[in-house]
């Protein structure tokens, strides 16, 4: 997770968000800060995707199923993209 908050190779500067932003959802919570990131990443999981697919001289967006590894790793990468907007 750290490597997706990564920019320009400031490695310290992702792990100390990442930790401030555990610390915060265990102050407001009072729960385990792992579970709760686990379960948003589980929330945000997309389980279709639409892949584009040539038939005759037409393109068709075709909705396909996400395999899990994928399914996960779009989920880190939209969080972290929406919470840098």
């Amino acid at each position: 997770f750290v490597n997706k908050i990564l920019q320009r190779g400031k490695r310290s500067t992702a792990e100390r968000i990442m930790y401030d932003a555990l610390d915060l959802v265990q102050e407001k919570t009072g729960d385990d800060p792992v579970a709760v990131l686990k379960r948003a990443v589980d929330n945000v999981r997309p389980q279709l995707e639409v892949r584009s697919r040539r038939v005759g001289g037409a393109t068709y967006q075709v909705p396909v199923e996400v395999r899990p590894r994928r399914a996960t790793t779009l989920a880190i990468r939209w969080m972290v993209g929406f919470s840098r907007d």
